[in-house]
C-alpha cells in the first residue's frame, strides 16, 4: 500500500482567468481556497430519542479569499461584478522532488476590500473576499478533486457525481 505523498506548498498566485498579465505572484501573501461544507437538514422527531443532522448533497455558499501586499488597482476594476479567477499553487512532492501544479477556477465577485492597519515600517496588506460564487473546481496535477457548478447542477468529488441521481429523478 502506497503512502500519502508529502506535498509542501511553495508558491501561490491569483489572477483573472479571462485575461493575461494579471498575475499576483509577486504581491500575494495568502490565498484561501473556499471551505466545502455540506448543508445539513435537522430531523428532530417528537417521539424519538435524538435529533440527527442529515447531510444533503448540496453545499453552503463558497467564500474564497486572498491577501496581497500593497494596493491592488486591478481588484477595483470590476469589483462587485462576477468574473472567472484562477487560484494557482505549486506544491513540491517531497518524495519525488517534482513540483505539482494545483488550480482552483472560481467564478464569483470580489465583495470585500479590507486594508490592514497602516504602518510605514511594514508592507500593508489588503484582504479580498469573494461572494456570488457559482462555479468552483480544483485540480491537483492532472486529477480533478472538486467540481461544483450551480447552473449545471453538478457536484463532483474525486470524479464522483453526487447529484447525478437527483438530476435523473427530476428528469433533467
Amino acid at each position: 500500500m502506497a503512502q500519502q505523498p508529502l506535498l509542501l506548498l511553495e508558491a501561490v498566485d491569483v489572477r483573472r482567468a479571462t485575461q493575461v498579465g494579471t498575475s499576483r505572484a509577486n504581491t500575494i501573501s495568502t490565498l484561501t481556497i473556499p471551505t466545502i461544507t455540506f448543508v445539513e437538514a435537522e430531523h428532530n422527531p417528537g417521539g424519538g430519542i435524538m435529533a440527527v443532522n442529515y447531510l444533503q448533497r448540496r453545499i453552503e455558499a463558497l467564500e474564497p479569499a486572498f491577501t496581497s501586499k500593497g494596493l491592488d488597482r486591478d481588484v477595483f476594476r470590476g469589483m462587485g461584478v462576477r468574473d472567472a479567477w484562477t487560484f494557482a499553487s505549486a506544491y513540491r512532492n517531497k518524495d519525488t522532488g517534482v513540483a505539482v501544479p494545483a488550480r482552483g477556477i472560481i467564478e464569483g465577485a470580489i465583495k470585500q476590500w479590507e486594508p490592514d492597519e497602516s504602518d510605514p515600517a511594514e508592507f500593508a496588506g489588503c484582504n479580498h473576499m469573494f461572494a456570488e460564487v457559482t462555479h468552483f473546481e480544483f485540480r491537483l496535477g492532472d486529477e480533478e478533486w472538486i467540481y461544483f457548478d450551480a447552473k449545471e447542477r453538478v457536484a463532483r468529488l474525486m470524479g464522483v457525481d453526487l447529484f447525478a441521481d437527483v438530476r435523473e429523478a427530476l428528469g433533467a
